[in-house]
């Protein structure tokens, strides 16, 4: 085959795309660290919540502070739809700053956390599910 049997190469085609992966140019290796610290700090704060709701004692509003962060640290790092992904970061860090604001938690403050964290995980357990890998 000569070198003039080769097709020509186009010159005004459109680059690659340079993402083929959805990352939307930012450091992929910062993502899985994100989902550790957000998940970790999430379970510290649920945890917090769930201890005082089954002891019956008062907690301040430090767990919750970390329950949401932890919330916008996951979102950051777990949700590729942009949109989404900065609706749950304010209105978790809107919520943080809230209940910080507000000083204490209440009975009814502790059963919102408890019962949405459950109808969350909930939702995510039985609509996004692994793939057959019996093929």
């Amino acid at each position: 085959m000569a070198p003039t049997d080769l097709p020509e190469r186009q010159t005004n085609q459109p680059a690659p795309p340079s993402d083929p992966d959805g990352m939307h140019g930012e450091e992929p290796h910062t993502y899985v660290p994100g989902m550790i610290v957000g998940s970790a700090l999430v379970f510290l704060g649920f945890l917090t919540v769930f201890l005082s709701i089954s002891g019956g004692f008062e907690i301040d509003y430090k767990p919750l502070v970390l329950y949401f962060l932890g919330l916008a640290i996951w979102a950051y790092s777990a949700i590729m739809n942009l949109a989404l992904r900065y609706v749950v970061m304010t209105v978790a860090i809107t919520l943080a700053l809230a209940i910080a604001h507000y000083g204490e938690v209440h009975f009814w403050h502790k059963q919102v956390i408890f019962w949405g964290t459950v109808i969350m995980v909930s939702y995510f357990m039985f609509t996004t599910a692994a793939p057959d890998k019996r093929e």
